[in-house]
This record gives C-alpha cells, sequence and structure tokens, in this order.
C-alpha cells in the first residue's frame, strides 16, 4: 500500500493495532466533539494565495526558541509508545533527530528518560512535565532532564483529573503487564491514590523555574486570560492546546483559540499550537495565524504503528513536502513571509 497522505497512517495504524491500543490512542472525552472539532476547525479556514512571487528556492526551516529546526513540525508528547511499536520513545527519538525537528518526550514514557537520549543523541528534545502528588518525584525528573541535555521543560497545565474517555472505561484499559511507565515506577508505588496533583496553581511555575535553568513552557491554554497570566509568571513558551480532546470536551478547536492567545502574548513569548494538524496545508495555516511551529500527536503514533523510526520519518517526511508545497502555491518562498494576509476565515 502506498502511503501517501497522513490519513493512510491512520487507515493502517486502525487496521493492525491491537483494538485496545487503537481504542486509547484514538480516544476524545466524552462525545470526542473537540476531538473532531480540531481537524474540522482548519478546513473552515481558507486561503488568499498570491501569483507571479518566485519560488524557485524555498527556505522552510525555523527557529523554536533559538534551535534551528528543519521545518516548523515537532513530535507532541504522547505517552505509551511501545503500544504502537516495540522500541517505543526510543524510535520517535531517532525519527525527530533525523528529519532534524524537535521531540517533547511525556512523562508517561515507556523508556526511561536516560534510554530516550542515548538512543539519539545530540537531538533536539523538550521534556513534558505533569507536577505529581509527590513533588519530590517532579524535581528529580525535571533534574535527570536538565543534566541529559533536554532543552525545553513543558508542564502540561489541563490535566488536574483525566478526562472521561468512555472506550477507555469500556475496556478496562491499563498497559500491558511487560510495559511500564518507566519514569515513575518508584513514584507510583509511593502514591496509590491518582498520582496527578490537582492543586497545582500559576504559583508552581516560580517553584519550577528555582529547579531548573531550561526555559518553560506551557501547554494546555485555549483564552487571552492565561495567556497574559503565562506571559506575567515568565514562561517563555506557550503550546495552545486541548489535550487532543482528551480532556473537556466542547471547548474550542485549538487552531481557533489560537488567534486569541497570538493576540494576547503580542510577542512577548513563542506560541506553538497542536491538535489537528493532519496535512501540510495545515501547517501553513497555523504559522499564518500566528504559530511559530505546530506538534502532531496522533499521526506520530501511526508512523510508529507503521514501521517504527521509519514510519515516523515517512509522515513528517510527507508533511515536510505538503508544506513546502502549500507554501509555494501560496507564493511565500521563505517562512519569514506566512502572515494572517494568507488567510481568511470562513464566516459562520
Amino acid at each position: 500500500m502506498a502511503m501517501v497522505c497522513l490519513s493512510d497512517f491512520e487507515a493502517y495504524a486502525k487496521k493492525y493495532l491491537p483494538k485496545i491500543a487503537w481504542d486509547y490512542f484514538a480516544a476524545g472525552a466524552d462525545d470526542c466533539t473537540t476531538r473532531d472539532e480540531n481537524i474540522l476547525a482548519y478546513k473552515r479556514i481558507r486561503f488568499r494565495p498570491r501569483m507571479l512571487r518566485d519560488v524557485s528556492v524555498m527556505d522552510i526551516r525555523t527557529k523554536i526558541l533559538g534551535s534551528e529546526i528543519s521545518f516548523p513540525v515537532g513530535i507532541a508528547p504522547t505517552g505509551f509508545h511501545q503500544l504502537a511499536w516495540p522500541d517505543g520513545e526510543k524510535s520517535t527519538a531517532r525519527a525527530a533527530r533525523a528529519m532534524n525537528t524537535c521531540y517533547i518526550a511525556s512523562t508517561y514514557s515507556t523508556c526511561t528518560l536516560e534510554e530516550i537520549s542515548a538512543a539519539a543523541p545530540g537531538g533536539l528534545r523538550w521534556f513534558q512535565l505533569y507536577i505529581h502528588r509527590n513533588r519530590a518525584a517532579s524535581q528529580q525528573l525535571v533534574r535527570r532532564a536538565e543534566a541529559l541535555g533536554f532543552r525545553g521543560l513543558v508542564l502540561t497545565a489541563d490535566l488536574p483529573y483525566t478526562g472521561k474517555r468512555r472506550d477507555d472505561v469500556r475496556n478496562g484499559f491499563r498497559l500491558p503487564p511487560h510495559m511500564k511507565v518507566k519514569n515513575l515506577e518508584r513514584a507510583f508505588e509511593v502514591c496509590k491514590m491518582s498520582p496527578l496533583d490537582p492543586s497545582v496553581t500559576w504559583n508552581d511555575i516560580y517553584w519550577l523555574r528555582s529547579l531548573t535553568r531550561l526555559p518553560i513552557i506551557i501547554k494546555g491554554i485555549l483564552t487571552r486570560e492565561d495567556a497574559e497570566l503565562a506571559v506575567r509568571h515568565g514562561v517563555q513558551g506557550i503550546i495552545v492546546s486541548n489535550h487532543g480532546g482528551r480532556q473537556l470536551d466542547e471547548g474550542p478547536a485549538t487552531i481557533d483559540a489560537l488567534v486569541e492567545v497570538v493576540e494576547a502574548v503580542r510577542g512577548r513569548v513563542e506560541v506553538y499550537v497542536d491538535g489537528g494538524v493532519r496535512k501540510g496545508s495545515d501547517v501553513l495555516k497555523a504559522l499564518a495565524l500566528g504559530a511559530k511551529c505546530v506538534f502532531i500527536g496522533r499521526p506520530a503514533l501511526w508512523g510508529l504503528a507503521y514501521k517504527g523510526e521509519e514510519g515516523l520519518q515517512d509522515v513528517l517526511r510527507i508533511l515536510q513536502d505538503e508544506f513546502r508545497l502549500s507554501m509555494a502555491l501560496a507564493g511565500c518562498a521563505s517562512v519569514s513571509e506566512i502572515g494572517p494576509h494568507l488567510v481568511q476565515l470562513s464566516k459562520l
């Protein structure tokens, strides 16, 4: 089967992954309204392409927090990669390094931070953190990540409790016995209730800043008010995210929330977005609306399910080629030429 677009990888993963793993990756909260809206919202945005522009030489590189990446697509933090491929996050790290882009490794990885680092030395990696009730465990993770050369700390803010994902409830989802949440094994033994700390507030950003010199990126922001608070509390970046529609259902699609957040921060911090990106033209729309970079979650897992590291590289390469083509057809020869003039939001 020729893999031509990201939906080909989705179809493969749905066919060949065990049902319990597919359902876990695909799950949205409640009616899955927000999960599906993340994709649909991109389809309502139209281009205003410019003609007779010299696009004979294209430059699709960009920088995030000072690090150059080959094109503005990174890999979002998702858990349990061994459910998709035996080598798990080690394959993810290798694919990201091969494509010269950023991989955000999850707290809930099935490989340790040390294994991920050793798999792809020199790759650009950020570490995604949940603050747990066992603060010592969270503190230790931050220090390990910094010591291992991770270059950013991504605090996920939208998970004081886990959203209700109906298929996971029906399936009684749990990791197979041979898989572990490697970075938190001891912490889970200490904490028998839900390990997530629902008492986390904006003040905990000051606590994180006391632990590390790494730039802090906050993930899960959807409103002007929280964007302004993020800037006030000294973060270096914001990921506009609704957790792939897995937390509060019937919130905004991330591409819709992006506009509000970008307006609120007024260039004071970098803004990124995840959720619903399925084509290179989606990447172009997100950048036109002010994102510095997009991050993909489920499509990365589909690539792993197809052929591990090689499959994920294929996914990234297709997005890269589609993004370059969309840019050229819209009349942009470099990322710096992309702006709000390129798109119009369709009237409801």
